[in-house]
């Protein structure tokens, strides 16, 4: 019978596939989209109402698409809607936040040195983080600030890095990030679902009526869309962030997440520019090497890690220490894992250790049993190649260990 850790960890791996496969049609479908309006072009023979047309070829044949700003004379026989595409993105996300983030709060969410958290208020606070990120973004873009998308943008970065900060100083440095990518995306998908999805329903309900659409509910849905263009690069960053603890690992956490946005700004820039065909704005390379060197700079920072003789092991560690054999664990992997895996690595080429996993003291091993199981007891994931000769014993040892402290459990 598998291991309930195994099955588990399928399970993540499932859902995680399932979120990047969603993810990569939702910003691939919006990336042209974006691409394509910003390269619309005026013709002679366009029909009434039609805001400009593009000729693209690809995969042996040509296309010809008119984009028309409010909407067509009639509606048309065949029309296909884009949002299956954000939902399913989300929907995976939240998934896999439960599955990995929610399931393991006491691991990977709660810092005790920063917030002493139950699980229940972990992941209520990732809850509220979430929803109200939504509530205030929205609240922003249908305040009297509207009108001015630059004073919109300004405010809503002050808001980015507040959160940035905030998240910091309640979750470690891992879930904040991921957190605060989880809040932006909650803000692409809830533009689609609540804002750009309804108003292109009362454009379509128009057009079956015989009414002529207003135009505002278009302006709208394509300021949205906007915010979600500029968004999309940010988020990225944010969700891979967990496998870099140089990102998530410093005390300048919060100013790097905040610094993506700016970088995922600058690019897109750039992009938007080249396919309206307005110019060749090299300079936002510059502009972003610039803050990709401020990010490595402040990522320099020591790594969070209190006095190993001060760490104080956590209760689902406390399981792991008292289980039968723990003892020779922890000399094993000591022995194995902690060239790589320590506060200070002496593996060549090493500062930080891998993905901010350090295996020194009794804490440190016990709060990582699952992990040890899993990638040097059911798998030879670790050590890589399994350089330092990890024995079939060892990796048996390590197996029973961690199950007999679940079935103390």
């Amino acid at each position: 019978m598998y291991d309930f850790a195994v099955m588990w960890d399928w399970l993540a791996f499932a859902v995680r596939w399932l979120h990047v496969i969603t993810a990569i049609a939702w910003i691939g479908s919006s990336f042209y989209f974006i691409a394509l309006d910003l390269g619309l072009r005026k013709a002679p023979d366009l029909p009434p109402g039609a805001h400009g047309e593009e000729w693209q070829v690809h995969g042996g044949g040509f296309y010809h698409i008119r984009k028309y700003l409010v909407a067509p004379d009639a509606m048309p026989e065949h029309l296909t809607w884009f949002k299956w595409e954000s939902y399913s993105t989300w929907l995976s996300g939240v998934a896999l936040l439960a599955v990995l983030y929610w399931a393991g709060a006491e691991l990977y969410m709660i810092d005790p040195a920063r917030a002493d958290l139950a699980t229940w208020q972990a992941i209520a606070l990732s809850v509220a983080f979430i929803a109200l990120g939504w509530v205030g973004y929205d609240a922003l873009c249908r305040s009297p600030l509207k009108s001015r998308p630059t004073a919109v943008m300004l405010v809503l970065f002050a808001g980015i890095v507040a959160t940035s900060w905030l998240l910091n100083q309640v979750f470690t440095g891992r879930a904040a990030l991921l957190h605060l990518g989880a809040i932006t995306a909650t803000i692409m998908t809830a533009n689609v679902a609540m804002v750009i999805m309804p108003n292109q329903r009362i454009v379509v309900a128009d057009l079956k009526a015989g009414r002529t659409p207003d135009p505002k509910y278009g302006a709208i849905a394509k300021l949205r869309s906007t915010h979600n263009n500029y968004l999309t690069l940010p988020v990225i960053f944010l969700m891979l962030s967990n496998h870099y603890p140089l990102a998530f690992g410093t005390d300048n956490a919060w100013i790097i997440a905040a610094l993506v946005f700016l970088i995922g700004v600058s690019i897109r820039h750039y992009f938007n520019t080249r396919h309206a065909r307005a110019g060749n704005p090299t300079w936002t390379w510059a502009v972003t090497v610039v803050l990709f060197l401020a990010l490595a700079w402040l990522s320099t920072a020591p790594l969070y890690a209190d006095d190993p003789a001060e760490q104080a092991m956590t209760p689902l560690a406390q399981r792991y220490a008292a289980a039968p054999g723990f003892a020779d664990i922890h000399q094993t992997v000591t022995g194995r894992c902690s060239m790589c895996h320590a506060r200070e690595p002496v593996w060549p080429g090493l500062r930080w250790a891998p993905k901010g996993v350090v295996l020194e003291t009794e804490a440190d091993v016990a709060g990582q049993a699952r992990r040890i199981f899993l990638q040097s007891g059911v798998s030879h994931a670790m050590p890589p190649g399994n350089i330092t000769d990890l024995s079939d014993a060892d990796r048996a040892a390590i197996r029973a260990w961690y199950r007999a402290a679940q079935q103390g459990a």
